[in-house]
């Protein structure tokens, strides 16, 4: 990965959990919602995230040591043979190591059942005199949101320390060029 690539990571997990972020909030924003276009109450919403990239496991490390024609990597790619990824399972792939980064697949439907609430004067109450209110816990939300929000502020710091990063190695990259060019 070069340097940049880890900046990508970031952004693609910054994108990730904004949109994380906003399906918490149409969900608290809907929690009282008893009737919507498609019919009957809101559903909850949950968001799909996806690894990016491809490879397996065994290729990421053989190519992070250097397994092109002959390199080390080459020779240990064989040697696993299968035992280190037998041994974890299949879901573990490149695609869950840190080179992909992150995206959203899709944002699906909770289809569990609304809760029955006793209230014949509602405009929505059935002819037993129950309304049907979105199975929404506020408490779950604000979890949900919590984490959004701090794995949003982790990637923003982990970008942050990368620009430190660079602009201190262009600062060492100054001073080197101006050390070999003064007289001296």
């Amino acid at each position: 990965m070069n340097l940049f690539g880890v900046m990508d990571v970031s952004a693609s997990a910054l994108k990730a959990e904004r949109v994380r972020a906003e399906v918490v909030a149409s969900n608290m924003a809907n929690a009282e919602t008893t009737r919507t276009p498609e019919g009957g109450p809101y559903q909850r919403h949950h968001v799909v995230f996806e690894a990016e990239g491809g490879g397996s496991f065994q290729e990421s490390l053989a190519g992070q040591i250097g397994g092109v024609n002959g390199g080390l990597g080459s020779q240990l790619l064989p040697r696993l043979g299968g035992g280190l990824i037998g041994g974890l399972g299949s879901g573990v792939t490149a695609a869950n190591a840190v080179p992909g980064g992150v995206a959203v697949t899709s944002v699906i439907s909770d289809r569990s059942a609304p809760l029955e609430r006793y209230d014949p004067q509602h405009p929505d109450a059935g002819p037993d005199g129950y309304v049907a209110y979105p199975d929404i816990n506020p408490l779950t939300e604000m979890v949900d949101l919590m984490g959004a929000t701090r794995s949003y502020g982790m990637n923003a710091s982990a970008v942050q320390a990368e620009k430190n990063m660079v602009s201190s190695s262009l600062d060492i990259l100054k001073t080197l060029t101006a050390s070999l060019v003064a007289p001296g």
